[in-house]
């Protein structure tokens, strides 16, 4: 190659052989601007030089049959371990959860939901009115109780269930994903293997409620924060976890406690240093995203929502548990998980690869953990705790992962590596054993089936409102029934379907007194089944019914315990 200067006058040649036109192309602009001055670059084709013979020619070998000879057949990809470790983590969790779908009969809170998502279905499709359920519900009632009714007609409660299997099962799979992005493969591994096998993880996979479905719309909000961290469309990250945050809230407003700690994702984990820019900017766009999308969903709900938000999670009435009970119960549950978060923790100050940024995303993942146990300890209440716990288990695995990934990774030797590896995986085997049991004692509820054996037909063959200790079961399981039929200790619903009665301190106190003496004294309900477990106000209104012969009374078992039912005998 020759440089020519475009100036004949000062008609500078340069040549350049083969060997160092490398070197020139890895010149920068400026360089070549001062080292060739006023140059043109001419490419001149090398002189063509016949190829020497080869020293010694080998002699041609031809195939023995005449037959050509067959293309080289492409090789498939193999399969990366990765994603078998993943699939043996998920089949494990999905077994323990399957277990439990067919273990017992309805919990209060499933028949409640996929109750209200039968209601909203015939509401959206013939206009059915619909009772106020978003003044009492945790929950927005169109999200999750209508996807949850589907699956049911579907599978009866077994396929409500098996939904939120499948909603446990993309946690899980997000997790991994999660943390293999900030932390390796081997770490998200760990990571996901202690988290789908702890006792509230399995009984969720089991479990027909909104909780499911929160916690994966939580693990996706945690991904794309994470995934935004590298490249230049991390806007459009951002405002994908800022929409997912959004949907979890809607369907569990109490989720909302975990939404500072998927904005402190999204910051930390694109700054390897505290105070960066980056995240500072990954920070105010997540939380105008954030904010927009929740002020603009509470203009559109209205107030009836307003009112929900404020009764089920902002003014939650004050328990009498201790909070020592609550915090041993949420270490019993997820004691490993916060042990392991706290230790790589520590294990993030050691070492050659310190990093303030990893530190501080850690410190924030492990305080995740205990963000539930310390706000029902403040309100001293265990209800929900068992369900509760799996939320900051989630963002606590991640922690844990790392924790297991740099002790394995401080042994020199390969087969010391190995060798430990295979002993914390063997370590896992004890905290799943011990999270079925627990599970197995979350569904330890009363069996409603004789219950409902004895309750459906004095219901179908009377046409009066009925009074229901708990009605939410039986509301379920006959869903023939108009559902202005149905009042519970909690309140009454009146012909026009207005609630009348209900405690003004708490929705989930016991109704006014006063109010269920006015309509069992007029001999309002057709009938009414107690199982006193609302304490005064089922021995007054027991009071009245003994006294008034308008009513008959038998019993029936519910589990352990008895259900009295009151009969107004007909024409009286």
């Amino acid at each position: 190659m020759r440089l020519d200067s475009p100036d004949p006058a000062a008609a500078t040649n340069v040549e350049i052989g083969e060997a160092e036109l490398e070197d020139f192309h890895s010149l920068s602009w400026t360089e070549m601007a001062h080292t060739l001055p006023a140059t043109r670059v001419v490419l001149t084709p090398a002189p063509l030089v016949p190829d020497a013979p080869p020293a010694s020619t080998p002699p041609q070998v031809r195939p023995e049959s005449g037959r050509p000879r067959q293309p080289a057949r492409r090789r498939l990809p193999r399969p990366r371990p990765a994603a078998g470790l993943l699939l043996a983590v998920l089949t494990v969790q999905a077994l323990l959860s399957l277990r439990l779908v067919w273990s017992n009969t309805a919990y209060q809170d499933e028949g409640l939901y996929l109750w209200a998502g039968r209601l909203e279905w015939q509401h959206w499709l013939h206009g059915m009115p619909l009772p106020d359920l978003q003044a009492y519900f945790s929950g927005a009632p169109v999200v999750y109780p209508p996807l949850g009714a589907a699956a049911a007609a579907v599978g009866g409660l077994a396929g409500a269930r098996v939904l939120s299997l499948v909603f446990m099962l993309g946690a899980t799979s997000l997790l991994w994903a999660t943390t293999a992005r900030l932390m390796g493969s081997r770490a998200a591994f760990f990571a996901a293997a202690v988290w789908a096998v702890l006792g509230p993880v399995q009984r969720l996979g089991a479990f027909a409620t909104y909780d499911a479905m929160a916690i994966f719309f939580l693990a996706v909000a945690t991904w794309c924060a994470v995934r935004a961290s590298s490249g230049r469309a991390y806007a459009r990250w951002l405002l994908a976890a800022a929409a997912a945050v959004i949907l979890a809230n809607a369907a569990k407003y109490a989720s909302a406690i975990f939404d500072p700690v998927v904005i402190g994702v999204a910051g930390l984990a694109a700054c390897p240093r505290p105070g960066g820019k980056r995240a500072a900017a990954r920070w105010t766009v997540v939380l105008t995203y954030l904010a927009a999308g929740i002020i603009a969903l509470l203009l559109i709900a209205g107030h009836s929502y307003e009112l929900g938000i404020e009764a089920t999670t902002l003014s939650r009435a004050l328990g009498q548990q201790r909070p020592a009970d609550i915090a041993l119960l949420s270490w019993q549950w997820t004691g490993v998980v916060l042990a392991a978060a706290a230790g790589g923790v520590v294990l993030s100050l050691t070492g050659t690869q310190r990093r303030a940024g990893r530190t501080l995303l850690l410190c924030l993942l492990a305080a995740a953990v205990l963000l539930v146990p310390a706000e029902q300890a403040r309100i001293h209440t265990a209800t929900s705790l068992d369900k509760h716990v799996a939320f900051g288990a989630w963002f606590g695995a991640i922690a844990a992962g790392y924790a297991a990934d740099r002790l394995i990774a401080a042994m020199r030797w390969s087969l010391v590596r190995a060798e430990l590896s295979v002993a914390m995986t063997l370590a896992i085997v004890p905290v799943a054993a011990a999270g079925a049991v627990q599970a197995r004692q979350f569904f330890g509820w009363p069996n409603a089936s004789a219950f409902i054996r004895a309750l459906k037909p004095l219901a179908e063959h009377s046409s009066g409102p009925m009074l229901i200790e708990t009605s939410s079961v039986a509301e379920y399981y006959l869903p023939s029934l108009n559902w202005q039929r149905w009042s519970n200790t909690f309140s009454i619903t009146t012909p026009s379907g207005q609630s009348v009665g209900y405690s003004t301190r708490s929705i989930t106190d016991p109704g006014q007194p006063a109010t269920y003496r006015k309509y069992v004294s007029a001999d309002y309900f057709s009938l009414i089944a107690l199982n006193y477990s609302s304490g005064r106000l089922d021995l007054q209104i027991t009071a009245l019914l003994k006294h008034n012969p308008a009513y008959r009374v038998t019993s029936v078992a519910y589990g352990k315990y008895r259900y009295v039912i009151w009969q107004r005998v007909p024409g009286r």
